[in-house]
Parts: C-alpha cells; sequence; structure tokens
C-alpha cells in the first residue's frame, strides 16, 4: 500500500508532466513571429518613441520595462538566497 505522501508526490509530478505537455503543445513555433507588424512598427519608431538609438535596447528597457524589472528582482532574491545558504554562522 503507498503511503498518502507518495500518492501526493505521484499526483503532483503527474500535473506538472501535463501541464509541460499541453503548454509544448500550445506554443507557436520558434521564429515565426505572431504579428510582423508589430515588429516593423517597432523598428521603424523605435527612436522616436523611447529616444534610444539601438531597437533592442528600446524593447528591453522602455517596451518591457515592468519585465526587466521583474526578471532583476528574481535575480537579486536568487543571489540574496544562495548568499544566506552559504554564510557562515558566528557563534
Amino acid at each position: 500500500m503507498m503511503s498518502k505522501r507518495t500518492i501526493l508526490a505521484v499526483t503532483f509530478f503527474a500535473i506538472v508532466a501535463l501541464f509541460l505537455c499541453f503548454s509544448a503543445l500550445m506554443m507557436h513555433p520558434f521564429g515565426e513571429p505572431e504579428s510582423p507588424e508589430m515588429d516593423e512598427s517597432i523598428i521603424a519608431n523605435a527612436q522616436e518613441e523611447t529616444g534610444a538609438n539601438n531597437a533592442v535596447t528600446s524593447v528591453v528597457f522602455d517596451y518591457r520595462g515592468f519585465d526587466t524589472l521583474g526578471e532583476a528582482t528574481i535575480l537579486f532574491t536568487a543571489v540574496a538566497g544562495v548568499i544566506l545558504v552559504f554564510r557562515r554562522l558566528k557563534k
């Protein structure tokens, strides 16, 4: 007889596996943008709208600024967690 913990673990991993399979099936093909006119719009108007000379920089810091801020927050949290785990305890 399986323990409750084993049943819970198997159920959890089955749900995660189903989610990953479903996500892989729902992704659009790599390299095919959803709307090609959006790319052209960003390339044509990036310098006027953002003031950045580089279109990639304008996308990262202006159009997707909150996303970049979230990534930086996650990175900072991960580094802080590693520091807390590996620091020496003073006695």
